[in-house]
């Protein structure tokens, strides 16, 4: 409890009223009182994430957190540890990230005890949607009618003041215009969308109301706990607003608020930004964050396997060590409900390599969003598309969409962190046109919801790409849960052999050992092997070192010795 007093005082300046002190440790120690669930402490090899919408299977007359859950239970339990259900609660726009109601679960899903029905059969992931509230929330509507319970909860600013140093995520308005109950106008931070309203941490009201929704969330069991959009939570105007000291403040409040009710449970942030500001937030190693978001990784993939060169994904690679100390890790993905976003590679690759893989992408149907830059130029931050579509072209055969899909995805749980699948990738999917045209947004195009019996049937065939990539991604990810040498903080090393193939050691600390190889490109690549035994872990050959092996186009390789 000292640890959440001495920064409550930080956040606050030696502000703060001992009575609201005083309010918060009576809520952590009430919670803390109630919460009886034991977390898995660290992580392994055996944590693999699903990413997930509640609503992302449908059946008539069912709710769908039972549908989703009796999915899993058929097709997925074997694979995946934890499901990161994407976030659940009642919600106005944005696919759920238009938070209503922190406390309630969207009856179209079901109810808290759906939840807990799910949580028997596997652990789960929460959004914590921190940085903002639905313009249609109880929260802001009060404030809008003038409640004073509500005043400062929200951030107001004159439209005329100077904001150009604000950090622009979209290329939309920060300030939106809302009309008051008196009849008066506010123009109200916006960082999102005008239906997504920024909380005022500054008033301790706020963060008392949110650290009740963190509260909540470790008493309905949830094992991580992502920090949704963490690093606009503090607002200085004349400074970028983007990972301020106080947003670090506030991460370490809620860390030690973890740490003290349920300890154990992982806050993961994500930041969709450089790596350097990225791993700001992993702290000291003790005080923050356990895992963050690789967002490098997905788009330095893709361009290994579009260029068919390991040299840029390698280099960067080599930097990971930094952050291993045990107590912190990667949280690495290739897609997810967002796009493929490109400000992770700036600074890893020229601008000019960057719109390359923009343009080639648009060229075969991707979709693209943009940003605004404080110059008044836009430039592109994130790709919209299906990963199974980002790596291939349009007229690619099956057999060549599964050989470089495999690939990436071998590459994903090869490198050191928990991985983390989206729903659409272990499904296959490819680009949903039809949910952009009819919902109007490019995110749409990756967020494809299904029939249950319809999505069961289609991945039963064997002979569809559906069904095998669901067949092929399931023994990949087995194989890798089974070896030690993935375990998450065991010794990594990336190198190449040439331009073309990739190689990743890892070594766990029995000394299992495993080599992965993967060619990169569409060419035979020969691979000189060090004198040893190996036994390929994905195909159970074995292979005899100290000669030449031929490695087929996207071939992949976890060699064990």
């Amino acid at each position: 409890m000292k640890k959440i007093i001495e920064l409550l005082s930080v956040i606050y300046d030696n502000q703060l009223d001992e009575s609201v002190t005083n309010a918060f440790i009576s809520r952590v120690e009430k919670v803390k009182h109630t919460v009886t669930k034991t977390r898995k402490q660290g992580w392994d090899e055996t944590d693999v994430v699903l990413i997930t919408y509640a609503d992302q299977f449908q059946q008539k007359n069912e709710k769908t957190l039972k549908t989703l859950g009796d999915f899993y239970n058929r097709w997925l339990n074997n694979s995946f540890s934890h499901i990161h259900l994407l976030p659940f609660y009642p919600w106005s726009s944005d696919d759920g990230f238009s938070v209503i109601d922190y406390h309630q679960v969207d009856p179209a899903c079901g109810d808290w005890q759906d939840i807990a029905r799910l949580n028997n059969s596997t652990r789960l992931m929460f959004d914590f949607v921190c940085n903002h509230i639905s313009a249609k929330s109880h929260w802001f509507e009060q404030y809008l009618a003038g409640n004073p319970e509500y005043q400062n909860f929200f951030i107001e600013v004159d439209p005329r003041t100077d904001l150009s140093a604000v950090t622009r995520p979209r290329a939309l308005p920060l300030l939106s215009p809302f009309t008051l109950a008196d009849g008066s106008q506010q123009y109200i931070w916006t960082t999102f969308s005008d239906d997504q309203i920024d909380l005022n941490f500054a008033n301790p009201q706020v963060l008392l109301a949110m650290v009740d929704v963190l509260l909540h969330y470790l008493k309905e069991g949830a094992d991580y706990i992502r920090l949704d959009a963490v690093g606009y939570m503090w607002k200085t105007i004349g400074t970028n607003c983007i990972h301020l000291e106080k947003t670090h403040q506030l991460v370490k409040l809620f860390r030690a608020v973890v740490d003290e009710v349920a300890p154990g449970t992982v806050l993961i942030t994500e930041t969709n930004v450089p790596h350097k500001d990225n791993i700001s937030y992993l702290g000291n190693g003790y005080d923050e964050a356990q895992m963050v978001y690789q967002f490098p990784l997905p788009p330095l993939v893709l361009h290994a396997i579009h260029t068919g060169s390991a040299r840029v994904l390698s280099q960067w690679a080599a930097s990971l060590a930094e952050v291993k100390n045990g107590k912190t890790t990667w949280f690495n993905f290739l897609a997810s409900h967002d796009g493929i976003g490109l400000n992770p590679l700036r600074g890893i690759l020229p601008e000019e390599d960057i719109l390359h893989l923009v343009n080639q992408l648009q060229e075969e149907g991707a979709l693209v969003n943009w940003k605004n830059n404080p110059d008044g130029t836009r430039s592109p931050y994130e790709i919209n598309v299906t990963y199974m579509d980002a790596l291939n072209r349009r007229d690619s055969s099956d057999e060549e969409r599964l050989a470089r899909f495999f690939l990436a995805h071998a590459i994903l749980l090869a490198f050191p962190g928990v991985p983390a699948i989206y729903v659409q990738s272990i499904l296959g999917s490819r680009n949903d046109y039809n949910g952009v045209e009819r919902l109007d947004y490019n995110r749409a195009i990756n967020r494809q919801k299904y029939d249950l019996h319809e999505i069961e049937t289609q991945l039963s065939g064997e002979s569809r790409l559906r069904g095998r990539v669901y067949q092929k991604l399931s023994h990949l990810i087995n194989v890798r849960k089974k070896h030690a040498a993935f375990h998450p903080d065991s010794d990594f090393i990336p190198e190449s052999i040439n331009d073309n193939v990739l190689v990743i050691k890892r070594r766990s600390e029995n000394g299992k050992s495993v080599m992965a190889l993967f060619n990169l490109s569409a060419q035979q690549q020969s691979a000189m092997l060090p004198v040893n035994n190996y036994e390929d872990l994905i195909s159970g050959a074995h292979i005899n070192g100290s000669q030449s092996y031929d490695m087929q186009p996207y071939q992949v390789l976890w060699l064990s010795y």
